[in-house]
């Protein structure tokens, strides 16, 4: 079965949309730590200058930021990989006692077509740790779904003060070549 020029894209233009889904919720502070499945965000985000961009060296950073966020009335977005989950565990805690707000988009590894057999552990630990942890996890497999599914998340994590995360499987975004 062919795909159509339009379905072509639209698996093409979701990140695009995820952004523009992003910035019309108010979202003006984008952590991340650089990573080729949120390029497009990341670019996006740098060259908004409405935008608070920020660099992080480790994904912990970025909870902290968004807590800091909200306490000055921000909404924020921790950018991160799979990879980078364990290294958030302990501040977590944070968002999930504190009831704060909190969403994160992670880009999966470890999962469909994965070559690099050293992403396996945490893309398979990814969800079970962050549900351990008392965040939501909500699933993207397809780009149909990127919108409803992130739309719900910001109600989730701005409306009822609740702790979501995003999961961009390898189905939606590729998985990587590895040699």
């Amino acid at each position: 079965m062919a795909v159509t020029a339009s379905a072509e894209s639209a698996a093409s233009d979701w990140p695009d949309a995820l952004y523009e889904l992003l910035i019309e919720n108010d979202i003006t502070q984008f952590t991340y730590v650089p990573d080729a499945g949120h390029q497009v965000l990341i670019d996006r985000s740098l060259a908004d200058s409405s935008i608070h961009a920020i660099s992080l060296t480790t994904e912990e950073e970025g909870v902290a930021v968004l807590a800091g966020a909200h306490l000055g009335g921000k909404r924020g977005v921790l950018l991160m990989q799979s990879s980078g989950v364990g290294n958030c565990i302990n501040l977590l805690s944070l968002m999930t006692g504190a009831r704060f707000p909190f969403l994160t988009i992670v880009s999966m590894r470890g999962d469909f077509g994965e070559g690099n057999a050293w992403q396996f552990p945490m893309g398979k630990s990814t969800q079970p740790v962050l549900e351990a942890s008392g965040i939501t996890c909500l699933r993207i497999d397809t780009p149909e779904e990127v919108i409803p599914t992130v739309t719900a998340a910001i109600t989730m994590a701005f409306q009822a003060d609740a702790q979501v995360a995003v999961l961009l499987t390898q189905k939606l975004l590729g998985a990587k070549a590895f040699a």
